[in-house]
């Protein structure tokens, strides 16, 4: 009799394993998620006498070398100011957001300036490509497409034509012949992205991987592929929203504080140069509920709208839903507002949104939240030339935030002559007389809501 093949089951979801099938996944609580897979018996392998040995770090000889220029400043923004060579780039996203679409643009921008570039797909023909880079208006001519699933064959190619960049779209249609698991499992997502990532390194190749989100909004496979990349980037905003938020949560060559703002466009994904100006042109006038405070991304600070609407509560249990904000926040607030400065809002419905797609999560937006609902509770709407931020504690104080001179100067280029911060981050203002606004300081949620309204 032959012997059988050793088996064992993992989570496709986060790649958990188990001897067993279970129903549930008892590290991301997902069902039916658990997939058999054939153990494979990996050859013992020795060391080489020329393998590489252990040196001292004064030994290491840094040759600088330029970063590629991608020819988008946002994603440059967000990359820390191009790609390294060897590095690799993981772009998660919806489905239809626009990854493949910023890819293309990109691999065009480097075949321009003379880089090797070639663009890899599992998911599309050569035609296919072909007929969305005419709808792009590409005009590269060097541009090299590649429809293949085979990593082996893939690695192979690399190697032939000597490549500087590679975009692989997807990493969960690749499959590598020594895993006998279907494509996009979890096993062959760590195989094909562990060998893809070694490459890149020995050969100074670059590596942009586009990855498939889960209907939990994470990459498939998530921990996998993240921790083997050395860049992560999200697209936010869903496909309902003309604007595309590029968000980067994980980079060793920069920060990940930063974002990059795009605009949906039949040719393609453009750059939004001004995201203030965009996201407070639909503003309404003499609204109640609207705010608008000067968030920082990284180093850039961004003006966006803080909605609120507060009505009465139909049901026994009142109703919290904020798109754009943590509303866990949004609670605690709440409760301060009812217990300090008295406002009676417990008991109602709550509705926060911040306009345009974004999402904030900074504390400085405490002390707008709370003029919001307050103003959408009074049904009194906060002056249009007035700009709002600042931290709340549970005791209804208003404490210092940083960037301050920052956030001022992005909302006096946009018109707004008077903010309301707090009193700390007054003191602290050293060039105040050179900002044309009308600065008042205020020490407690109390006394914010007494001089605004």
């Amino acid at each position: 009799m032959s012997k059988k093949q050793a088996t064992y089951f993992v989570c496709q979801n986060c790649g958990s394993v188990s001897p067993k099938w279970l129903g549930k996944c008892p590290d991301c609580q997902e069902w039916n998620s658990f997939a058999e897979e054939i153990a494979e018996k990996k050859q013992k392998t020795r060391l080489k006498k020329d393998s590489v040995q252990p040196v001292q770090l004064k030994d290491i000889d840094l040759e600088e070398k330029n970063r590629f220029s991608t020819g988008i400043e946002e994603l440059e923004r967000v990359l820390g100011g191009g790609i390294v060579p060897g590095s690799s780039v993981l772009i998660g996203g919806d489905p239809g957001i626009g990854k493949s679409t910023l890819a293309l643009q990109v691999i065009n921008n480097l075949s321009q300036t003379g880089h090797k570039v070639l663009y890899v797909t599992g998911e599309e023909s050569p035609r296919q490509l072909k007929l969305r880079a005419q709808r792009l208006k590409l005009k590269s001519e060097d541009l090299l497409l590649y429809s293949e699933t085979s990593l082996e064959n893939i690695i192979e190619i690399i190697k032939s034509i000597d490549t500087e960049v590679v975009i692989i779209d997807s990493i969960q249609t690749l499959t590598t012949e020594e895993l006998s698991s279907s494509p996009g499992s979890v096993g062959q997502i760590r195989e094909c992205g562990a060998k893809l990532v070694n490459f890149g390194k020995m050969n100074d190749t670059a590596l942009i991987i586009i990855g498939h989100v889960t209907k939990e909004g994470s990459i498939a496979g998530p921990k996998v592929l993240e921790h083997l990349v050395d860049t992560v980037i999200y697209f936010e905003g869903g496909k309902g929203h003309t604007y595309r938020i590029l968000r980067a949560i994980k980079n060793r060559f920069g920060s990940t504080n930063e974002i990059g703002v795009f605009e949906m466009h039949d040719r393609g994904l453009e750059e939004v140069k001004n995201p203030s100006e965009i996201f407070l042109s639909e503003r309404p006038e003499n609204s109640a509920g609207s705010v608008v405070i000067p968030s920082i991304e990284g180093t850039r600070p961004i003006l966006v709208e803080i909605q609120a609407l507060v009505s009465t509560c139909s049901f026994g249990v009142p109703r919290r839903t904020t798109i754009g904000l943590d509303s866990n926040r949004v609670s605690l607030l709440t409760a301060v507002l009812e217990k300090i400065a008295g406002i009676q809002i417990i008991g109602q419905d709550i509705f926060m949104n911040v306009a345009g797609g974004v999402t904030i999560d900074e504390p400085a937006t405490d002390l707008a939240i709370c003029i919001a609902l307050v103003s959408s509770f009074r049904n009194i709407p906060v002056s249009p030339d007035l700009i709002v931020f600042g931290e709340v504690g549970l005791s209804g104080e208003v404490r210092g935030v940083s960037h301050v001179e920052q956030r001022l100067q992005e909302a006096v280029k946009l018109g707004f002559r008077r903010c309301l911060i707090p009193r700390t981050n007054v003191q602290q203002l050293k060039n105040r007389n050179k900002i044309n606004i009308d600065i008042n300081g205020t020490h407690s949620i109390r006394n914010a809501i007494e001089t605004i309204f």
